[in-house]
């Protein structure tokens, strides 16, 4: 990428704003829905679908289980736009271009961003299918999309991460589930580079440092939603058990099912909380006018 990262976003931005009718309501609130889980996606009205090809700057999804296409479009009348599918460092892509997704949906107007992925369960009291509330998350990838010098346009050089995943959304977030009848604890997230699944040995490291949640995403797009000052919640699928928590081996094709066969009660969650946010934006906004 030649020019900066936020000429770079306005102009995808520009693109999108194309693509959509003209009396489109900017989506203040944007979702990345991770391995598995893009069938939510499928419930918007009226959407738009445009491919991650078609946006200049856009990096390609290449994993299986993501679809990589934003779509935008409403649910139950609350316009959102929707990642369906996420980029990953393993793919040979710079932080830079893995968060960029994050940087445009910014720049689209979303003040709100509800980050999703598949996870491996380091927690022992979790089960398969567990949807999970993030509450903190622990960066072991090995780098930091903000490395490099700070455009004071998008954030500032020096920001506090004390509350990645916001506490507030994460009330939202256990009210609809008690409302659908799902149980859904909080966790905290570790993020690794992959494409490996861990070892025995790693999880147990892990697990000492007080990781409920193990992955290959996420971290590095909430350091850029939280550079940018959007707020952020997080939702993790327990897609399998992590290694030596049992005694199998693991592989994609079960993250990928296991996330078909949680896809209703992910989808039940997702629908129940949207409305929390909206009104409690539509709220804020009044109050600061």
């Amino acid at each position: 990428m030649t020019m900066s990262i936020f000429n770079a976003a306005a102009e995808a931005r520009d693109f999108i704003f194309t693509r959509l009718p003209a009396d489109a309501t900017r989506p203040r609130i944007a979702l990345i829905l991770g391995s598995g889980l893009g069938a939510f996606a499928d419930r918007l009205t009226s959407p738009v679908m445009i491919p991650f090809k078609d946006i200049p700057h856009f990096p390609q999804a290449t994993v299986e289980g993501h679809s990589g296409r934003l779509v935008i479009g409403d649910i139950d009348g609350i316009p959102v736009a929707v990642m369906q599918g996420r980029v990953h460092g393993y793919e040979g892509y710079s932080p830079q271009q893995v968060t960029f997704p994050v940087r445009v949906l910014g720049a689209l107007g979303s003040s709100t961003i509800i980050v999703t992925n598949a996870a491996g369960g380091i927690n022992k009291g979790y089960r398969q299918g567990q949807l999970v509330v993030l509450s903190d998350h622990i960066n072991l990838t090995g780098s930091n999309p903000l490395t490099g010098p700070n455009d004071e346009r998008l954030g500032l050089r020096f920001f506090d991460m004390s509350e990645a995943y916001s506490k507030r959304l994460r009330g939202y977030a256990h009210a609809a589930a008690q409302r659908v009848g799902l149980d859904v604890p909080e966790g905290v997230y570790l993020g690794v580079s992959g494409p490996n699944f861990e070892t025995p040995a790693e999880i147990r490291a892990f697990r000492t440092m007080g990781a409920d949640l193990v992955g290959m995403s996420t971290v590095q797009e909430v350091i850029v939603a939280r550079h940018m000052r959007i707020e952020v919640l997080g939702i993790s699928c327990v897609t399998n058990m992590a290694a030596g928590v049992l005694d199998q081996p693991l592989n994609h094709e079960e993250v990928i099912e296991t996330g078909e066969w949680v896809k209703d009660d992910f989808s039940r969650l997702l629908a129940a909380i949207l409305p929390m946010i909206h009104t409690g934006q539509v709220s804020r906004a009044a109050a600061e006018d």
